[in-house]
Parts: C-alpha cells; sequence; structure tokens
C-alpha cells in the first residue's frame, strides 16, 4: 500500500467517524480566536478554554488588551503555561493590531505572521477556522500522527504540511487538520496505540508488530 492509498483510507474513515468538525478553541470573535490559538502552545485547548471563558465576555478586543497592560494580561492568563511571554505577545500583538490594522485581524499569512507572537501554525490556524481560507495547520500532534501514518518523512512540521497538502484535496484541508486532532485524541493516542492498534494504524500496516518510533518536530 502506498502513501496515496493511504491517504484515501484515512481520509474515508476520518469522514466516517467526524462528519462534522467543531472549533475546539472557544471564542467570540477572530481576534479572540487568534488569542487562544496563541495561548494554546505548549498548553491543552481544555485549559485554555477554562482560562478564556472568564475572560472573553469582558475583554475581546485588541483595545481592551492593550488597556489593560501586560501585567494585567500576565494575571488573567497566569494558570496557562509561559504565561509571561504569552501576556507580552497579546499586548503588543494587540497594540500593533489598533496601529496598523484599525483594531482588525488582517486576512493574509504574510500580515499575521509579522504580528508578535504569531507563528506560521497559528496563522494556518486562524486562517483555516476563522476565515474558512484552505490551510493545513500542521503542530505536533498531527506531525506524529502523519509519521505514524506513513504520510511523510517526518523531518519536520514544514515538510509534513508540504505532504500532506499534496496528498489531500484543498477542499479537504480545514476540516481533515482538526478531524485528525480529535482521532489523535481519542483513538491513536501518543502512549497507547504506538502505531499498532487504532482502526487507520492497523488497516494502512496490518502487518505491522513493532511499535512505530515517531521523529519530534
Amino acid at each position: 500500500m502506498n502513501e496515496v492509498q493511504r491517504a484515501k483510507i484515512i481520509l474515508k474513515t476520518l469522514n466516517k467517524i467526524y462528519p462534522k468538525t467543531p472549533v475546539p478553541l472557544k471564542h467570540r470573535n477572530i481576534f479572540t480566536l487568534l488569542i487562544s490559538v496563541l495561548l494554546s502552545a505548549q498548553c491543552t485547548d481544555l485549559n485554555v478554554n477554562n482560562v478564556t471563558k472568564n475572560i472573553y465576555p469582558k475583554y475581546n478586543k485588541p483595545e481592551h488588551f492593550v488597556k489593560l497592560g501586560r501585567k494585567k494580561i500576565e494575571r488573567l492568563i497566569k494558570r496557562i503555561g509561559i504565561f509571561r511571554v504569552k501576556a507580552k505577545s497579546i499586548f503588543f500583538l494587540s497594540k500593533t493590531l489598533l496601529n496598523e490594522y484599525r483594531g482588525k485581524v488582517p486576512k493574509t499569512f504574510e500580515q499575521l505572521e509579522k504580528l508578535p507572537g504569531v507563528g506560521h501554525k497559528t496563522a494556518s490556524v486562524v486562517m483555516s477556522q476563522g476565515f474558512g481560507f484552505p490551510a493545513f495547520p500542521v503542530d505536533t500532534h498531527i506531525h506524529r500522527l502523519a509519521q505514524r501514518w506513513g504520510l511523510t518523512s517526518g523531518k519536520n512540521v514544514i515538510q509534513t504540511e508540504k505532504d500532506l497538502k499534496r496528498l489531500f484535496p484543498k477542499k479537504s484541508w480545514n476540516k481533515l487538520h482538526l478531524q485528525i486532532i480529535y482521532y489523535g485524541r481519542e483513538y491513536c493516542k501518543a502512549r497507547d496505540c504506538y502505531g499498532i492498534s487504532c482502526k487507520i494504524c492497523t488497516t494502512c500496516y496490518p502487518n505491522r508488530i513493532k511499535p512505530i518510533k515517531t521523529k519530534k518536530a
């Protein structure tokens, strides 16, 4: 079975299990989606949602966070990992949006990736989940699963993104990256499946016996 055949099986399987893919990060608008994605680095979506549910009803625009200042932002998000670094990014990101974009989140990868604290993966999530633009955000979880499923050589997330975009139709990208995340959390866990027990792994690799080792992104 080659990678193209595996990709077709994976897409069919995921569409059957997850016909609908709600955005896992709770948000009120594009700006709060951007903030939540930034906060989710090295942190679970659940933890981010638990923290932001007490923030977004009151603070949900760039001007709100600029007015708060870095120290108050820190206090609001202190339950999230590397909160000081993230508070700094949120403050200066909000300031940049007000000064350069009239408080609106820009709609291009280039502009998004120039914002403080925003990398390619964060920009991809916002473009995909916020603006509906075809994108394939690849985090460490998707990178790990793509290796297990034989869809990439697994050198880094950049290469994985290119490989996944090549193997799957463009119209499926926005839904598929969420489907992969959901499936990984439920069935193909890092310390559970090991590439030898879930439906996708056993279908794509019926003769695999030894646990598959994946390279970190």
